[in-house]
């Protein structure tokens, strides 16, 4: 057996079938169900207590800071009341020691400080103008205060839109004291110590927020249903019927949160889903990959979706290759085999040897690559991974594995969407469902709008194609179906995503 049929051999392993793909959708909205009625399930669809989404019209100065790492970002946005919004931000390191410090109020102080800058930085009018009515003993009202969404990207137990517990920290803060308190509170406290005319009116998951951002941007008057990120993680958010939504009754929290609308965000953690494999794929690779990971047997959707994940899924099915002395990847007998004339050679420290030591970028050079020869995949051959004089064929066989590895994690991001596209019933909507009394206008009942963000689906060639292919194949969407899906990347769900949730939530409580 030549090269390329032992790599094409490879690919096969990756195939994920029309059959694959909708009991894959079976399953995975049985999970969603199942979420929806209990908590500790395998995909947790977690209430967001946000109740509604925009349609674009909405007006009004908001701010959003995003706690998501090493940095800490302060924005305010101003919502045109057209689809379109103009952003201003600033952003600072976090010091180390008060990532560590001994307690919370040391690092919540220090954020409460940044909004204070900011506020005197780009809003200096309207902070000054509030201590003026301070000094002079004047009524404050809701106007008075700027309503602010609170991106805390820490494992929290969210009890309501702007009430959450700490479960604990990760990315190197640890601050002891924090662990179980309400972390919207605790930076209201600092804010309102130094006296600023701010409410903490939202605590944000930066998937909702990425819902919020395109519904508010897309075209046409039909919020969107769903927001995913498809990117170093997966995860996605989308619009449930409340009545759905049971286990909330049995929730610390469940009574705080708007009801008017039916409807309710929810945030499926879909990385989760089908953690126990009934239904997903499995390769070699995928379970090396998960049995060496520092989470085995945990985010197994996420583990052959993201963009985290793919490069070394390509890395374990190549080193394989290597090792299997019966098949030519990077060996020749003599340099007259060899399309470059010379002898294919792996360097001794290759990161092909060392775990995570491919990145996922490799994968869309190899199978974007349509230059004469191969010749950018042979340059990221040598440059990145340390092969050098590899042949036309080596270069190729590559590009066979990784479109297959692309294509499945594309296939299986459809699951997804197609799931909740389907339990949503967002399909079978007529145009009479979507006749709106108040203007007398029928409202798009032909479209379902999909926000989307992250590396792979804004990069990674065709990775779009293959989740409108797999769509198709989806009984329930079909041709007709697919076509009424609109996807549409959404920018910055941690900050005009947050601002927007803020404004939704702000509005709930002036209500």
């Amino acid at each position: 057996m030549g090269l390329i049929e032992d790599a094409r051999k490879v690919a096969q392993e990756f195939e994920y079938s029309s059959e694959d793909v909708n009991k894959g959708v079976k399953e995975f909205i049985r999970q969603m169900d199942e979420g929806l009625q209990e908590t500790g399930k395998s995909m947790s669809q977690i209430p967001t207590y946000v109740t509604a989404v925009p349609n674009g019209t909405e007006k009004g100065v908001y701010l959003a800071v995003d706690l998501g790492g090493t940095n800490f970002r302060v924005c305010s946005i101003k919502l045109n009341g057209d689809t379109t919004f103009s952003l201003t931000q600033s952003k600072v390191a976090i010091p180390r020691d008060l990532m560590v410090a001994k307690t919370s109020r040391e690092l919540f102080s220090f954020l409460a400080k940044q909004i204070e800058s900011f506020l005197k930085a780009h809003h200096n009018e309207h902070f000054e103008e509030y201590h003026q009515r301070r000094r002079d003993g004047e009524p404050l009202t809701g106007d008075h205060y700027f309503q602010l969404g609170f991106t805390f990207s820490f494992p929290v137990n969210q009890i309501g839109i702007n009430k959450g517990h700490l479960i604990r920290w990760t990315k190197g803060f640890h601050i002891a004291d924090a662990v179980g308190k309400d972390v919207c509170a605790l930076l209201q406290a600092e804010i309102d110590a130094l006296h600023l005319p701010v409410k903490v009116a939202a605590l944000v998951n930066d998937t909702v927020g990425t819902l919020m951002a395109r519904s508010y941007t897309s075209p046409g008057k039909t919020g969107t249903l769903l927001g995913a990120i498809f990117g170093t993680g997966t995860n996605g958010a989308y619009v449930e019927k409340l009545d759905k939504v049971t286990k909330l009754q049995n929730m610390e929290g469940g009574d705080y949160y708007d009801t008017s609308t039916g409807n309710m965000i929810v945030n499926t953690e879909w990385g989760s889903f089908d953690n126990q494999m009934s239904v997903l794929p499995d390769t070699p690779y995928d379970d090396a990959l998960d049995k060496e990971s520092n989470n085995p047997g945990i985010q197994m959707f996420e583990k052959r979706v993201s963009g985290m994940f793919l490069g070394e899924i390509l890395r374990r099915a190549v080193l394989a290759m290597i090792k299997d002395r019966k098949t030519e990847l990077f060996r020749d007998e003599s340099s007259k085999t060899n399309d470059v004339h010379s002898t294919c050679t792996v360097a001794d420290d290759s990161p092909l040897y060392k775990q995570w030591g491919v990145d996922t970028s490799f994968l869309s050079i190899a199978h974007e690559d349509q230059s004469k020869g191969y010749h950018i995949t042979r340059q990221a051959l040598s440059k990145d991974l340390g092969v050098d004089a590899a042949s036309f064929e080596d270069a190729e066989a590559i590009k066979i594995i990784a479109e297959a590895i692309g294509k499945r994690s594309a296939r299986l991001s459809a699951v997804a969407i197609g799931a909740v596209i389907i339990s949503t019933g967002n399909l079978t909507l007529t145009a009479g469902d979507a006749f709106d009394e108040k203007d007398r206008e029928i409202l798009e009942p032909e479209v379902v709008d999909i926000g989307v963000d992250g590396s792979l689906v804004e990069f990674y060639p065709g990775f779009e194609q293959y989740i409108r292919e797999a769509l198709r194949e989806i009984e329930g969407i079909g041709e007709k179906g697919e076509k009424r899906i609109r996807i549409g990347i959404a920018k910055d769900g941690s900050g005009v995503g947050a601002a927007l949730i803020a404004l939704v939530a702000g509005g709930r409580e002036m209500e």
